[in-house]
């Protein structure tokens, strides 16, 4: 089948795999688009974000001599801190829903190309890989040439690639507030 996509041309599977993945990342943020990012909750829940990180930067910066308004002032802090980490939880909840059917949409694309290209090599790298990356570039391949890479590698480096610069394109990616906290973020040094 992919011969039959690009039939002239010597690199077909390759460009058959970066054009699957390439529609499967449209077809992953058009859903997350219908089911995350055009709600009136998430609008409101990532301008919050904003808002209180754009005050936590603001109030980080300010200083403030005295004793007293410092300790008060961290107070204020630690509130919209916590504040902040709530919000950006919401939204990492709130972005779980879209995350299953994406996850279940990938997985059946995956099973297809899967089949479609078993135990054939769809690329050549130009270089051999560390010995733990060849592992993952040669899954699934007869033989012993190194550079050989398997449609799974491909895919997946093309998903990650394509999928988060299509993101930023469409202005979807994470507000900056909520960038590191999700449903298991850093734990906090204060408390420690």
């Amino acid at each position: 089948m992919a011969a039959a996509l690009f039939p002239a041309l010597k690199y077909s599977d390759g460009l058959t795999v970066f054009g699957i993945s390439a529609c499967t990342a449209v077809v992953c943020e058009a859903i997350s688009w219908l089911l995350i990012y055009r709600t009136a909750s998430y609008k409101s829940l990532k301008s919050t974000i904003d808002k209180a990180s754009k005050k936590l930067e603001t109030m980080k910066t300010t200083t403030e001599p005295s004793l007293a308004t410092k300790k008060s002032k961290t107070k204020k802090i630690d509130r919209v801190e916590s504040s902040l980490k709530e919000s950006s939880r919401d939204l990492s909840l709130f972005k779980f829903k879209s995350g299953a059917v994406v996850a279940f949409v990938l997985f059946i694309v995956f099973g297809f190309m899967n089949n479609l290209f078993e135990g054939k090599a769809v690329a050549k790298l130009p270089f051999v890989p560390v010995r733990i990356v060849q592992k993952m570039s040669h899954r699934g391949l007869q033989g012993e040439d190194p550079t050989d890479c398997s449609m799974a590698f491909l895919y997946f480096l093309c998903s990650i690639s394509i999928r988060t610069n299509l993101q930023k394109f469409l202005g979807f990616s994470p507000p900056r507030g909520a960038a590191g906290a999700g449903l298991f973020p850093m734990p906090d040094p204060k408390t420690s």
